[in-house]
């Protein structure tokens, strides 16, 4: 069955859940940066916010920072490795992303199906975890899951923007729920310091809290992973970029 990519709906969908405050808790709040969390029925890991002015950065700028893997290891010190595995469509691809996490958790990776929007002034990034036959989970990562994560960029005038990260994410392991949803409300925004938070409130990021209780990881084989949104998707390398994008092609 073929990936399920991203329509009008879900970015819309995407955008007001960026802007709604309704069941959200903030977190954080100093210097233009603002953190909330919600939780979530049914599911044991929080949807997390970040909300960030730029004063001084454009949007498109912004956006074209974000959207370029090439250009990410300037700015996320977290990041291992990335790269794109496959187009699927001119809006669409597949990539993989390792994440280097702190002592004594094993580092995670992903594999997720990414698809972006530019719609006047605002700019969108959003992804969530795929399967694919050639990149199985791998026995030196932990293969974590995306159930959504994505970016918004909007327009502030000519050079000035807000920038809001949106994730849901599953680190798997053997990381405590608790765990997770406490560190990423730290970690989630310090992730950002090198791309638009304000000058002179860089230092409030950087202090994640010491989490007790947490002990070295084992060293298991590779875990199997069941993705909510996509587990029936195994994703082939260029699978439906042909009649999907000349489709979409048409479109614009």
């Amino acid at each position: 069955m073929p990936v399920q990519i991203p329509d009008d709906s879900d970015f819309v969908s995407f955008k007001e859940q960026c802007l709604s405050a309704e069941g959200w808790t903030s977190r954080y709040n100093k210097g233009g940066v603002t953190v909330w969390c919600r939780d979530e029925e049914n599911v044991g890991v929080q949807k997390l916010k970040v909300r960030i002015v730029c004063k001084d950065v454009k949007a498109e700028t912004l956006y074209d920072v974000l959207h370029d893997t090439r250009y990410r290891k300037k700015w996320d010190s977290n990041m291992i490795d990335t790269y794109d595995i496959g187009r699927l469509t001119v809006n669409a691809d597949v990539g993989y992303y390792s994440w280097k996490c702190p002592g004594p958790l094993k580092n995670r990776d992903f594999v997720t199906m990414r698809s972006w929007l530019p719609l006047g002034n605002d700019f969108l990034i959003i992804n969530y975890s795929v399967k694919h036959p050639q990149h199985p989970p791998r026995k030196d990562f932990v293969r974590a899951v995306s159930l959504l994560t994505g970016y918004l960029v909007q327009a502030n005038g000519a050079s000035s923007s807000t920038l809001y990260y949106l994730t849901q994410m599953d680190p798997r392991g053997a990381l405590p729920k608790w765990v997770v949803n406490t560190v990423s409300q730290f970690v989630a925004p310090k992730a950002f310091c090198s791309v638009s938070v304000p000058s002179g409130h860089e230092e409030d990021l950087q202090v994640v809290p010491q989490v007790p209780g947490v002990e070295a990881e084992t060293r298991a084989g590779p875990e199997a992973v069941d993705v909510p949104r996509a587990e029936h998707a195994a994703v082939h390398q260029r699978v439906g970029a042909g009649a999907a994008a000349r489709r979409l092609a048409g479109e614009h």
